[in-house]
C-alpha cells in the first residue's frame, strides 16, 4: 500500500471548509417543517424527594403542546452499565433528584421562548433531603444514602495478603485528587427526534460518538425494535468521551417524538451541559511506593476511591482502567489495586479524554517524582532505573496488561536532549542560589497508554465511473477521519483521495459499527477499510487478467491509472473500465460475483499501548503562587504515523487540555451540591494566550496487532502533559519545602502550598 500522506495535500483536511465557511451542518440548524420545541424543568436542588408536579399552569400557556413528567412518559431507566440495577439512570426523575440540574419535567411548545416561559410555572413541591458530595464520606456507615442499598456500586479489594511492600527499604505514602473537569465541548447537548409519517419508526439527530449505541439504548428504552430507530450525526462541536453514553433527554425527545406525531428539537443552554453532560476524572489516590535506596520500585499499592456522581455506573469501567495501567512504563514486580466507585449528589461521572489512563499515569509520575525526593535523586533518573527495556516487548505487567511494543528509554532521552535538560537544571539552581522570586520548575513524565478494542465495520466498493465509497462504523467529531480514511483507501488503490466519498455517522447508511472512542479509529476502523480495499484490489486484478487474458500475478497497479499488466502501463484498465466490467455477466470471468466491493470486520485481538515522555517548564512567582507554563517538549509514540498534520492535530489540542487540568480547571460543589463552576465564567478554561507553543517530536514503534501498524494518538498528548505540569510546579517550590500540589495548581494553592512549608517570604 502507498503512503497515503506521502504528498504535500496530506496538509489539507478535507472537512474544515464547511467548518469555516459556516456551511457544516450542526444539530441547532435542524428544524423540520412543524417541529416542537422541547425545554427540560431541571432540579434546582442536590437532593430532594418530589411531593408533587403541577403542570396544569404550565399545559394553559400559549403555544404549548404538553408537559410531561416520568409518570406521563412511562418509561424505563437507561441500563446501568456495571453498577446495580437500582443506580439506574431515569430518563425523568420520578420520586427524588440525586443532582443539581437532574430533569424532572420537559415542556415541548411551538418555539423555545415559548417553552422555557412554561418551564418557569411548572411547580415542583421539593422536601430537601441530605446532601453527600465528598466521596471518601460515601462509604462512611453513617453517610446519607443516594439509593436504599447505599452508595457503593462497585469495588475491588486488596489481595490477601497484601504483599506489595514486602522487603522496602523506603516507601513513600501521599494521597492524590485527581479532580473532577468537564469536557466542555463547543457544541452545548442536543438532539433532533423526527417520527417516521405512517410508521413506528423515528429518525434521531444528536451529536454523539457511537451511532449504534445511541440507537439501541434508545430502542431498548422506548420498546421499539432497533431497525426502526435510525440515528444519524451531524457535525458534531466536540466530544472528548462525554458523548458516549446515550443521555435521558436523547430518549425523552425520542419519545415526545413519537407520541405527539411531530419532530421534536431540544438544544441545551451552556450551563445545562456543564451540569447535565457527564464529568471526568473525579479520582481520589492513596498510593504507596515501595523501593530500595538505590531508587528500584519493588511495588506499588493504591486504594482509588472514584466519585461516580448521581448515577455511577459509567464511572466503573474508568476506575478499571486505572488499575490496569497502574504500573505505567516501569518494571514493577508487585502492584495492587484497590477500588470503590461511589455514588455522590453530583453530575454523573463518565470518560473524559483518556478515561481511567490519564488518572493513572498522573497517580504513578507523581510518586516516582515523590521517590526521587526521598532519595535525593534526579527525577530522570529514576525513571531510567525502573523503565521497561525495549528488550522486554511483549511485556506482561502485574496487572495483567499486555504492552505490544516500545521503546520507553529511547522517549525519555529524546525529551531531555530535545529540553536542554542539563541547562535547565543549571538555571534552576542558578534562581534558587540567588533567591528569586520567580523559580524555575522541570516536570517529567514518561507515560503509557492502552487504545484501542473490539471489532469494526469498514466497506469499499468502485462503483459507476470510478467513484470509491468506503464505509466505515467509526463516527467522527473533529479528528479528521474523513481526510485520514479516503487517503487511506486512495492509497490502496491508486485513485485521488478526492475520488473517495466516506460514508458514516448513519445507522441507516450501514450494518453495524462501535463507533469512537479509546483511541480506536485507525487501528480498528482504519484496519477494516485497508482490509475491504486490499479484498477490492485483489478482485480487481484477477478481472483485469481476464480482460487482459494475462496472469494475475503479471498485473499490478499502476497509480491513477488503473490495473495493467507489468511493465507495460499502456495496457492499465481504469477503474471506471473495471466496474463497468465487474457489473457485466458477459466480461466478468466465470464464478466471480457481480462489482467490486467487499466489507470487513476487522477484530483487534488485543489492545496496543502508545507511549511517550513529556517535559514541562514551569516558572512560579513565589509572592503570589502564580505558575506559568514557559515550554513544554513533548515525544510521542503512537506506532506508524499515516498522516503527520492530523497526528500533530491530536497531539497539540491533548497537551492542551491537559494542561488545564493541571493549572486551571476544576468542577466542584459545596456542601449543599451547588456546582461552583457551572458556565465559563466560573469554569477556568486556558484560551490560546495562557499557553506556549508546544515543542513536539514522533518516535515510530509500530504495533504487530494491526496490518497498519498503528496505535491510537488522541488522548496521548492529555495523558502524557498533565503530570509533567503538575511535577514542573511542585519542582519549582520543593527547595521551598513543598512535596506535593494537587490539580489544579491555581495561584491561591500553590501560595498556600509555600506557606505552609514555611518557605513563603518574610512580611508575606
Amino acid at each position: 500500500m502507498s503512503d497515503p500522506s506521502a504528498d504535500g495535500s496530506a496538509s489539507l483536511r478535507r472537512e474544515d471548509p464547511p467548518l469555516v465557511t459556516g456551511a457544516a451542518v450542526f444539530v441547532d440548524d435542524l428544524v423540520p417543517p412543524g417541529a416542537l420545541q422541547a425545554v427540560f424543568v431541571r432540579a434546582p436542588l442536590a437532593s430532594a424527594r418530589i411531593l408533587s408536579v403541577d403542570t396544569a399552569a404550565a399545559a394553559a400557556m400559549d403555544g404549548v403542546a404538553g408537559v410531561f413528567t416520568a409518570a406521563d412518559l412511562g418509561l424505563p431507566p437507561l441500563p446501568a452499565d456495571g453498577a446495580p440495577d437500582a443506580m439506574a439512570r431515569p430518563v425523568l426523575a420520578a420520586e427524588v433528584v440525586r443532582f443539581l440540574g437532574e430533569a424532572v419535567a420537559v415542556v415541548v411548545a411551538g418555539t423555545r421562548a415559548q417553552a422555557q416561559d412554561a418551564v418557569e410555572a411548572v411547580e415542583v413541591d421539593y422536601e430537601p433531603l441530605a446532601v453527600l458530595t465528598d466521596p471518601l464520606a460515601a462509604l462512611d456507615a453513617d453517610a446519607p444514602r443516594l439509593f436504599e442499598a447505599g452508595n457503593l456500586a462497585k469495588e475491588r479489594r486488596w489481595p490477601e495478603p497484601s504483599r506489595a511492600l514486602e522487603g522496602a527499604e523506603v516507601v513513600v505514602r501521599a494521597r492524590f485528587v485527581n479532580q473532577r473537569l468537564a469536557a466542555a465541548p463547543l457544541e452545548p447537548s442536543g438532539s433532533v427526534a423526527v417520527p417516521e409519517p405512517g410508521g413506528d419508526g423515528l429518525v434521531l439527530y444528536t451529536p454523539c460518538q457511537a451511532p449504534f449505541w445511541v440507537r439501541d439504548t434508545v430502542a431498548e428504552v422506548l420498546g421499539m425494535a432497533p431497525e426502526r430507530v435510525r440515528v444519524v450525526v451531524p457535525a458534531v462541536g466536540g466530544a472528548f468521551g462525554a458523548r458516549i453514553v446515550t443521555y435521558p433527554e436523547q430518549v425523552a425527545v425520542a419519545a415526545l417524538a413519537r407520541r405527539l406525531g411531530r419532530p421534536v428539537r431540544h438544544v441545551d443552554g451552556r450551563s445545562e451541559t456543564m451540569l447535565a453532560m457527564t464529568h471526568g476524572r473525579a479520582q481520589v489516590q492513596d498510593v504507596e511506593v515501595a523501593a530500595t535506596r538505590d531508587g528500584r520500585i519493588t511495588g506499588l499499592r493504591a486504594r482509588l476511591v472514584a466519585d461516580g456522581g448521581a448515577y455511577p455506573g459509567e464511572a466503573i469501567s474508568n476506575t478499571s482502567s486505572t488499575r490496569y495501567m497502574a504500573s505505567g512504563v516501569y518494571r514493577i514486580p508487585r502492584v495492587e489495586v484497590a477500588w470503590s466507585v461511589v455514588a455522590t449528589n453530583t453530575s454523573p461521572v463518565a470518560a473524559y479524554r483518556g478515561a481511567g489512563r490519564p488518572e493513572a499515569t498522573a497517580m504513578v509520575e507523581r510518586a516516582v517524582d515523590l521517590l526521587a525526593a526521598r532519595l535525593r535523586l534526579d527525577p530522570a533518573e529514576v525513571r531510567r532505573r525502573n523503565l521497561i527495556p525495549a528488550r522486554a516487548f511483549p511485556y506482561t505487567t502485574a496487572t495483567r496488561a499486555r504492552y505490544d511494543s516500545g521503546d520507553y528509554q529511547r522517549a525519555l532521552d529524546l525529551v531531555l536532549e530535545m529540553a536542554g535538560y542539563d541547562a535547565l537544571r543549571t538555571e534552576q539552581a542558578r534562581r534558587r542560589r540567588l533567591g528569586e522570586v520567580r523559580q524555575l520548575g522541570i516536570g517529567l513524565s514518561v507515560y503509557v497508554e492502552v487504545t484501542g478494542f473490539g471489532s469494526e465495520y469498514g466497506a469499499v466498493e468502485v462503483g459507476p465511473g470510478g467513484r470509491v465509497t468506503a464505509r466505515t462504523g467509526i463516527s467522527p467529531h473533529g479528528q479528521g477521519h474523513e481526510t485520514a480514511f479516503a487517503r487511506l483507501v486512495a492509497g490502496a488503490l491508486g485513485v485521488d483521495a478526492a475520488e473517495v466519498t466516506v460514508v458514516h455517522s448513519d445507522t441507516a447508511a450501514l450494518p453495524r459499527g462501535e463507533g469512537t472512542m479509546g483511541s480506536r479509529s485507525l487501528q480498528v476502523g482504519g484496519s477494516a477499510l485497508a482490509e475491504a480495499a486490499g479484498l477490492v484490489l485483489e478482485k480487481a486484478r484477477a478481472l483485469a487478467a481476464h480482460l487482459l487474458e494475462a496472469p494475475a500475478e503479471d498485473v499490478t497497479l499502476f497509480p491513477g491509472e488503473g490495473l495493467g499488466v507489468a511493465g507495460a502501463p499502456g495496457t492499465a484498465l481504469g477503474w471506471a473500465e473495471l466496474a463497468a466490467a465487474a457489473a457485466d455477466p458477459a466480461r466478468r470471468p466465470p464464478g466471480m460475483d457481480a462489482g467490486l466491493e467487499a466489507a470487513v470486520d476487522f477484530k483487534l485481538e488485543r489492545s496496543t499501548f502508545p507511549f511517550g515522555a513529556h517535559l514541562a517548564v514551569c516558572e512560579v512567582d513565589t509572592h503570589t503562587g502564580l505558575a506559568r507554563l514557559l515550554r513544554h517538549v513533548a515525544v510521542d509514540d503512537s506506532g506508524r504515523i499515516l498522516n503527520p498534520v492530523l497526528a500533530e492535530g491530536q497531539v497539540h489540542g491533548g497537551i492542551a487540555q491537559g494542561v488545564a487540568q493541571a493549572l486551571f480547571e476544576e468542577v466542584g460543589y459545596d456542601s449543599e451540591g451547588n456546582c461552583l463552576h457551572g458556565n465559563l465564567a466560573t469554569y477556568a478554561m486556558p484560551s490560546a494566550a495562557d499557553l506556549p507553543a508546544f515543542d513536539t517530536r514522533r518516535t515510530e514503534t509500530p504495533t504487530p496487532l494491526n496490518p497498519l501498524g498503528v496505535k491510537g494518538i488522541g488522548e496521548s498528548g492529555t495523558i502524557g502533559s498533565t503530570p509533567a505540569v503538575q511535577n514542573a510546579v511542585v519542582d519549582a517550590v520543593a527547595h521551598l519545602g513543598v512535596t506535593h500540589v494537587d490539580m489544579p495548581l491555581t495561584p491561591e494553592r500553590v501560595w498556600r502550598a509555600i506557606r505552609a512549608a514555611g518557605g513563603g517570604p518574610a512580611g508575606t
